[in-house]
């Protein structure tokens, strides 16, 4: 074959492979394959708006949510639990903390920072059939998965979702909140 033709022969096929005519293109985008069922609802994570850096004596502590038994404490770091987008929050807890079987309408990703955050899973309180979770851990658990879990000693996580961020308990007796409204 000429040299000369190479070339041709070379831009002939490039052309031909980027036709327009193939009836199943390729994308990353995970949009693109959505159905007409769930158009309008991806999200997008477009992070802050700024770099965010806390150090350790940065974080404000502040009360835990209502959802929680009383002495958990919490620092937001990023975005915000009632709204629809990504947040990061720290959860400290003191020996002994217990959180009565419950589940999330949303993914929740856990790293432990220090203590041992003892981690069940399952309808029912079970500290027999918990993992000890040490600093360093990390756990992603599915929506509407039910998880208990328990610390030793005083305990800190990370915890990252899309929020509105809730928890519903097993046993409704459970709720804190139920509780406060009696």
């Amino acid at each position: 074959m000429p040299r000369s033709l190479v070339p041709l022969l070379a831009s002939a096929v490039l052309l031909f492979s980027c036709s327009t005519s193939n009836p199943d293109p390729v994308s990353d985008n995970p949009a693109d394959s959505a159905d007409e069922s769930t158009k309008g609802t991806e999200f997008v994570d477009e992070g802050p708006d700024h770099a965010l850096v806390y150090t350790p004596d940065e974080m404000e502590w502040q009360d835990g949510p209502a959802s929680l038994e009383e002495g958990s404490e919490l620092a937001m770091l990023e975005g915000e639990l009632d709204e629809h987008a990504v947040f990061t929050i720290r959860l400290r807890f003191p020996d002994g903390y217990r959180i009565n079987p419950h589940t999330h309408p949303g993914v929740e990703r856990l790293t432990v920072i220090s203590g041992t955050f003892m981690l069940g899973h399952g309808e029912e309180f079970d500290l027999d059939e918990t993992t000890p979770l040490e600093p360093g851990s990390y756990t992603s658990m599915p929506p509407g998965h039910p998880h208990f879990a328990m610390t030793d000693g005083e305990t800190v996580v990370q915890l990252s979702s899309v929020g509105p961020w809730e928890i519903e308990y097993i046993d409704p007796g459970d709720d804190p909140r139920a509780r406060a409204e009696k």
